[in-house]
């Protein structure tokens, strides 16, 4: 694998599990009971960006190890996977 592979396949890793993790443990302001004015009542209370960021680093990284042993240690690749459309010879 390439590095400019390797890289681009973390960076859509990096956000899948960011928009997984985004929505647990979050409070809305609503469920707080402290709506500030001009924002949305579903609006988050205390996001702690910084924080699940630093988590959904740490959690991709393990993640695209993960991928990255099967793929080089492992040999399995898109060659690997059986053949299921049988291709006709003319």
């Amino acid at each position: 694998m390439k590095l400019t592979s390797a890289i681009a396949i973390y960076f859509i890793i990096w956000w899948m599990t960011l928009f997984v993790s985004l929505p647990f443990r979050m409070k809305s302001q609503l469920e707080e009971g402290e709506i500030v004015e001009g924002t949305e009542a579903a609006a988050p209370r205390n996001p702690q960006i910084g924080k699940r960021m630093a988590w959904n680093t740490l959690v991709s990284g393990i993640v695209f190890f993960l991928f990255w042993f099967v793929v080089y240690y492992l040999d399995f690749g898109l060659n690997s996977l059986p053949e299921f459309i049988p291709i006709r010879k003319i």
